[in-house]
């Protein structure tokens, strides 16, 4: 299978500027690519996994990688996929951002490979040192106006309530000359994104048409979303960060973990290494028995390795494996604090464990496991309850401050699945 093969498998191709042309091209040898992102966060987060992780699969290719940060037009923001206008950063802002997602970007692509090394490249190197009449003259007069009110992009824009501002209305100009300088300076031939970057791909390549005279390649692939059409990479927290600062691994594998039935085969193909005999494979054994989420461990598992490495991956499955009754030997207090965020929390005074304690029946009461002191005695005599994933059977057991996790913490636990955490202060 060629790489132009396997990326329409994975379903990562929604439209390119010229696909047979393109199909010759990559068979007379490595072409250089690139794939932009604006540093308006200090991370970049999973909704950003798609581009990168394709620069890397044309790096593994034989193809040269360029990732492009935008340091100029992060400044201004692009209308793209937006309702409204972004607010403007200033330079040390973008700067300071860069840095911190610089580190990521070395996760996902290999810039110290033998031959075809992945590039970071900023259009703040070239943008910043041209004139507003040298852009005007140099650039501006290559576009019609009314083909760039025809982008998608502008005309959702300007049928808004917020309109569009004329800094925004310029961004398309800023990447093309992006491309067309890539093309000149680095021989830069693909350009790739997703489907809302199409307009400002196609004016790249036009660009490169009409001012130099050479070929150039756009190449798009769908916006991932969810089954009932929301934008993929969000929860209830909000967006789903690479920076395990923002996002824990553990958080972050449970993300994947989570995947929609219906969305588990797709993300599979798009997200991770995996051949296809072995996507293939997954797909029908969750068609054969979906409970077992044998596709879906294997989605976690492999993302979350490529984004934080093996071993945040290992402390993720076993903090994972907590809500399931794995022993909490080995457990770390980061690992433990993770868990504890996904589970019904009850403050409780520390001085009531002092001593002989407080009776495991009224914790169970005070954690609203069980609803009285009776029903807590029975569940203790049936052996369906757990003080830190061990079962108690003894209705008289009382809870000390030696049982305690990490000085502070009790797990409690009714049955298979049903857990509390008392913290102590």
């Amino acid at each position: 299978m060629t790489l132009l093969e396997d990326l329409q498998w994975r379903g990562l191709l929604a439209d390119c500027t010229d696909l047979d042309a393109l199909t010759q091209r990559l068979g007379q040898g490595p072409v250089t690519l690139y794939c932009g992102f604006d540093p308006t966060g200090d991370s970049l987060h999973v909704g950003h996994l798609v581009p990168q992780l394709t620069l890397r699969r044309f790096q593994l290719a034989g193809h040269h990688p360029l990732t492009l940060a935008g340091g100029a037009t992060g400044m201004i923001g692009d209308p793209g996929g937006k309702s409204a206008e972004r607010n403007l950063l200033t330079r040390e802002q973008l700067a300071f951002n860069l840095t911190r997602i610089k580190a990521q970007l070395e996760r996902l692509l290999d810039f110290s490979a033998a031959g075809n090394p992945a590039r970071i490249v900023n259009n703040a190197d070239w943008t910043a040192q041209i004139s507003f009449l040298d852009f005007l003259r140099d650039v501006g007069k290559y576009f019609s106006l009314s083909s760039m009110i025809a982008k998608d992009s502008v005309k959702s824009r300007l049928g808004s309530e917020s309109g569009i501002s004329f800094t925004e209305f310029s961004y398309q100009l800023l990447q093309a000359n992006d491309f067309c300088h890539l093309r000149q300076t680095l021989n830069c031939e693909l350009q790739i994104g997703g489907t809302e970057q199409w307009g400002n791909i196609t004016a790249g390549t036009d660009l490169i048409r009409k001012k130099l005279g050479l070929s150039a390649w756009g190449w798009t692939f769908p916006l991932i979303t969810k089954t009932d059409g929301t934008k993929f990479g969000k929860t209830e927290g909000g967006a789903v960060w690479l920076d395990p600062e923002k996002t824990s691994p553990y958080k972050f594998y449970q993300f994947f973990l989570n995947t929609e039935d219906a969305k588990v085969a797709e993300y599979l193909r798009k997200f991770t290494f995996l051949t296809r005999a072995e996507i293939e494979a997954l797909e029908a054994a969750h068609t054969a028995n979906p409970g077992i989420r044998e596709a879906h461990k294997a989605l976690a598992r492999e993302v979350t390795r490529l984004v934080h490495g093996q071993p945040a991956l290992d402390a993720a499955v076993k903090a994972s494996e907590v809500l399931f009754g794995a022993p909490l030997d080995g457990i770390t207090e980061e690992i433990f604090r993770d868990v504890a965020g996904e589970i019904p929390t009850k403050n409780l005074e520390k001085t009531k464990l002092a001593g002989a304690g407080t009776p495991l029946t009224d914790l169970l009461v005070h954690s609203a496991l069980c609803p009285s002191k009776g029903q807590a005695r029975k569940d203790l005599e049936g052996g369906g309850i757990y003080l830190n994933n061990v079962r108690v059977a003894e209705a008289a057991r009382a809870v000390t401050v030696t049982d305690l996790l990490f000085g502070k913490y009790l797990l409690l636990r009714k049955g298979k699945r049903t857990y509390a955490v008392i913290n102590t202060v």
